[in-house]
């Protein structure tokens, strides 16, 4: 009988906290943070040159969060979309294929100077690099106040933004 229930709803997930020193172990993270994801992520970045955004592994983890739940959603701001457009189709057909869950948008003036990608989940778990010049960066799991206030940094950024891509748009 334990193992129905256990069939039905994870096993809980411990709290840790780990540094990262090398943009592969952030790769990494990410997958494992689009894994434990369940309604939603947040993704800051500056133009998502780094990290594995183009790949098909990674878009494939990504659809699979979607089909999570009805009211999964995925927020990407980026400074720059270039890369995206040119470097990511896997990404850009995933935003055509599920518009209404995936909206890009590009930072304004007043977050450019924001360098610390971000990816949180669910608020509770997060990637968070510390300059996008340099590899480090802090992977916590299920540390919901230690993600607080990099979800209302998130927030921050995302308020200056403004459409960075839509569906109707891509391939131009």
């Amino acid at each position: 009988m334990a193992s129905s229930t256990s069939a039905e709803s994870p096993p809980p997930i411990e709290p840790s906290e780990t540094m990262l020193d090398t943009v592969a172990a952030q790769a990494a993270a990410i997958d494992e943070l689009i894994d434990l994801a369940q309604h939603r992520l947040q993704i800051f970045d500056v133009d998502l040159s780094q990290c594995g955004w183009q790949t098909a592994a990674r878009a494939e983890r990504l659809v699979a969060f979607l089909r999570r739940a009805p009211s999964s959603k995925i927020d990407l701001i980026v400074h720059d979309t270039r890369r995206l457009e040119t470097s990511c189709p896997r990404l850009l057909a995933l935003l055509r294929m599920h518009t209404p869950a995936f909206t890009v948008y590009r930072t304004g003036s007043e977050a450019k100077s924001a360098m610390d990608p971000l990816l949180i989940a669910d608020g509770r778990h997060f990637l968070h690099r510390f300059h996008f010049d340099q590899p480090r960066a802090s992977l916590a799991i299920e540390q919901p106040q230690l993600a607080r206030p990099l979800v209302t940094r998130f927030e921050q950024i995302w308020a200056t933004g403004e459409p960075g891509l839509g569906a109707t748009v891509l391939g131009l």
